[in-house]
């Protein structure tokens, strides 16, 4: 019965086209009644509580790297790196943007920004070299959702303050799966290109002498992750104190180094930062007073019931629950899926012994995953937006990058060694 409640209410409130956030506080009062505990006390104590966590600092100030990186000159130039490394050989535009995601990963940590800024620079020069702009599109989407994996990631942050699991060995556990994704995106467009791409242009023929330019101007981008990554395998900052070092970074590398970005531009870039956070934060708030209850209500003690026929083989029942994650996930953003579904699945997850870091990567990877699949996909979205080009066909042309994905996580599910034996060799 308190499932049902549990799902009604939820539901219920997000059809009456309800906010997320509120739809989850609703969420919370109809467990209250239910569990005739109702208290607005109670309520706005947990709501106060849910932002008031040192971890979740990080967030604004990542958001705020990502402003600063864009505005600052720091993505063109690392897109500038990518294309004079791979932009020679056939469809080099598209490992162009890969290459040019995976770095951008380990800067923001934000799937949406890092896809907006990718798509606004290689999408018309895509259409313009003649390459099938849906599948394009399709690439750069794949490509900016493994923001999520690779540190500095916010999914990251958030998930292991709601877990109470170690954010800093989620950032270093997700290191590799984030790169792997990558190469599936290079093994698929390859096959795609084979048969899609253009010719090779002349004007993009490799030459030593434009690697060595763009490298010189790209080194100040390309340090960031060095310092991030290195910083906190090396116990020098938290993941909290990792974002402050990259926004520090971005701001000054985008004033002194590169001087692009204008103090006139700070407060714009700041307010932007600090309205997307504030949602993120509210979010978060929000989630938590629904995982205070649901804790309460013992919904992880009876959805476990339910799977326990799976509790002693680890393999099914994390098969299990990332076939939830993809049904939530259809209909859910990514922040609201993992901080609703965290709360229920990690007492299961200890209780089967299996890893929470491991789970944490495939969890958020399969979250970010989520960003792909209509009708919600976020990111297909934004790249459809920015492309203009109709969602439908950008549906179509994601379609391989989505298999290759999907594809991966499932290898993950099955040798969780792909992920652990790196990750502790990170620690």
């Amino acid at each position: 019965m308190t499932i049902a409640v549990f799902l009604f209410s939820l539901l219920g409130a997000m059809t009456l086209g309800m906010p997320i956030a509120f739809a989850l506080l609703v969420c919370g009062v109809a467990l209250m009644v239910h569990l005739h505990n109702f208290d607005t006390q109670i309520l706005a104590q947990n709501l106060l509580e849910g932002t008031n966590n040192y971890p979740l600092m990080a967030v604004p100030f990542f958001m705020l790297a990502g402003e600063l990186m864009n505005a600052g000159g720091l993505s063109k130039r690392i897109i500038a790196m990518a294309q004079s490394l791979v932009g020679h050989v056939r469809g080099g535009l598209g490992y162009v943007a890969i290459l040019a995601a995976l770095v951008m990963a380990s800067i923001s940590g934000s799937a949406v920004a890092d896809t907006a800024a990718l798509a606004a620079v290689l999408i018309p020069l895509m259409r313009q070299a003649g390459y099938d702009v849906p599948r394009s599109a399709g690439l750069i989407a794949s490509g900016g959702i493994i923001a999520p994996i690779i540190p500095p990631s916010i999914g990251f942050v958030v998930f292991g303050v709601a877990a109470q699991v170690s954010i800093t060995k989620l950032f270093l556990a997700g290191i590799v799966p984030g790169v792997l994704m990558g190469v599936a995106l290079g093994l698929t467009w390859w096959l795609c290109a084979r048969r899609e791409a253009p010719p090779v242009r002349e004007a993009d023929h490799f030459s030593w002498a434009r690697v060595g330019q763009s490298l010189r101007e790209g080194v100040w981008a390309l340090l960031l992750p060095l310092v991030i990554v290195g910083g906190m395998k090396a116990g020098v900052f938290t993941p909290t104190e990792a974002a402050v070092v990259a926004a520090v970074y971005s701001l000054a590398v985008g004033l002194l180094a590169y001087r692009e970005l204008k103090l006139a531009q700070l407060p714009a870039l700041m307010l932007q930062a600090a309205k997307t956070s504030s949602v993120v934060m509210f979010l978060v708030a929000c989630a938590l007073v629904s995982a205070w209850l649901i804790t309460i209500a013992d919904i992880p003690g009876q959805v476990a019931e339910l799977l326990r026929p799976f509790m002693d083989q680890k393999i099914l029942l994390m098969f299990m629950m990332m076939a939830l994650v993809v049904v939530v996930g259809t209909a859910l953003d990514f922040m609201p899926t993992v901080l609703i579904l965290t709360p229920v699945l990690m007492p299961l997850v200890k209780q089967a012994g299996i890893d929470p870091i491991y789970f944490g990567v495939l969890f958020i990877m399969n979250n970010a995953i989520g960003l792909l699949t209509p009708p919600v996909g976020t990111v297909l979205n934004v790249v459809a937006g920015v492309a203009r080009v109709d969602l439908g066909r950008v549906t179509v042309g994601v379609l391989p990058f989505l298999a290759a994905q999907s594809a991966l996580l499932l290898m993950f599910i099955l040798f969780p060694e792909l992920v652990m034996v790196p990750a502790r060799w990170f620690y």
